[in-house]
């Protein structure tokens, strides 16, 4: 059985223990507009502004350029995505060939491709806010 492609089984520990404060963070952000200080930086971004061309006439945003702003949705996004990455794609303690099949077939590499895409945008598209997702 080749299971190359999942974690080891202790990323699953580590997973639930990244994911917990960041699901909290998560929620104080959504909800409550909190903020740290130390996230608000200039990065570069694909496009920033209100919306695209196509929707609204009278945007005047950019492409490819820097924006500055604060990043705690953004970085609280990340780590929840990450960590349920590694509770997902840990190995089991005991893995048989059935659990092993079902896994790669099913839901691997179009996860794996799906947070690529996700984080991608996290990163480098300041259009919309996280609630609309």
């Amino acid at each position: 059985m080749n299971t190359n492609l999942l974690l080891p089984y202790t990323f699953r520990k580590w997973g639930w223990i990244i994911f917990a404060p960041s699901f909290i963070l998560g929620i104080l952000v959504l909800f409550l507009n909190v903020e740290f200080d130390w996230l608000g930086k200039k990065v570069f971004t694909i496009y920033a502004g209100s919306g695209l061309k196509i929707l609204n006439d009278a945007d005047t945003g950019q492409f490819f350029s820097f924006i500055s702003g604060n990043y705690t949705q953004t970085f609280a996004g990340i780590l929840c995505l990450v960590s349920l990455m590694m509770i997902a794609f840990s190995k089991e303690k005991t893995e048989d060939e059935f659990i092993w099949r079902t896994r790669m077939d099913s839901l691997l590499w179009a996860t794996y491709i799906n947070y690529f895409i996700l984080i991608f945008c996290f990163l480098f598209f300041s259009i919309l806010n996280f609630c609309i997702l």
